[in-house]
């Protein structure tokens, strides 16, 4: 038997988990000395609340999982008898990978007859949002791991991701994106665009002056990188601005047709937790990242 695995950070939420038989892992993010685990210690994401509470000034951090927290996740399945395919968010953007394939390591050796399979989705977010759904049809589809391990080796580089932000002190202190000091520089009202590379790091790419050029911008990567876009879904992912991912949304099917799949979503807080509120990225099938 197979369990599959994704991650909070993905935004998979206990809907997509009970439709395609995905086991979630809760990735934390601690306000004050609270920690709060997603899904776990709340049923349904507020996103509106949460955000709301961002811009009141609270500042949420997160930090890897431990060890034992893996070993504990994990080592029912293989003492099962199941081998783990684990589809999680870019291991570029956290050191709780490094923890897990120690743990992992650890299990493996004493179950030395299961296998554990990781595909890293090499975003975050709507990225890995749109890569765990392709994945789970994979899936449901029969096919095997080691096709899908095929299928994510050639189609991985081909989600890419294009957002924006509006309040770039939640980057300035993540200090998670490249060469985002460069685009801000002293202006105000600046949204810088970013994406993620083919490392699943972020990297600042330009600045747009305004929510609308912002946009327009990230419709016009869709339009020019795009390949058997209305083959895909197209995930547009935002920060409690639903009718910024409306217009968004608006403007792609302008250029694809009314037919075209679009799934707009809430972006989990822990992710949420370093880009802030009024935040919007697109993702689709490309030609590459």
């Amino acid at each position: 038997m197979l369990t599959f695995f994704s991650d909070t950070d993905c935004d998979i939420t206990p809907k997509e988990c009970a439709e395609y038989g995905i086991k979630m892992i809760s990735m934390p993010y601690t306000v004050g000395d609270k920690v709060i685990r997603p899904y776990v210690d709340f049923e349904e994401f507020d996103a509106h609340a949460f955000y709301d509470m961002l811009r009141r000034g609270t500042m949420p951090t997160t930090s890897a999982m431990s060890e034992d927290f893996y070993v504990k996740t994990f080592e029912p399945e293989f003492a099962a008898g199941n081998d783990i395919l684990y589809v999680h968010f870019s291991a570029a953007t956290s050191n709780t990978f490094n923890i897990m394939e120690m743990a992992v390591n650890k299990l493996l050796e004493k179950y030395p007859g299961r296998k554990f399979t990781h595909i890293d989705t090499k975003g975050i977010t709507a990225l890995s949002y749109n890569i765990v759904l392709e994945i789970a049809d994979l899936l449901k589809a029969g096919k095997t791991v080691e096709e899908i391990v095929e299928w994510a080796t050639v189609e991985v580089p081909k989600f890419p991701m294009y957002f924006f932000a509006d309040d770039l002190k939640f980057f300035r202190r993540s200090g998670r994106v490249s060469g985002l000091a460069a685009t801000m520089g002293g202006l105000i009202g600046i949204r810088p665009i970013i994406h993620l590379d083919d490392t699943g790091t972020m990297v600042s790419i330009g600045k747009e002056t305004g929510r609308a050029k912002a946009i327009a911008r990230l419709v016009n990567y869709v339009v020019e990188l795009g390949d058997d876009v209305k083959g895909h879904r197209v995930l547009i992912g935002h920060t409690d601005v639903p009718e910024i991912a409306a217009e968004a949304e608006r403007q792609l099917k302008e250029k694809f047709g009314d037919d075209l799949n679009v799934i707009i979503h809430n972006v989990n807080p822990t992710i949420g937790s370093h880009c802030g509120p009024n935040a919007l990225g697109i993702c689709f099938h490309a030609i590459h990242r």
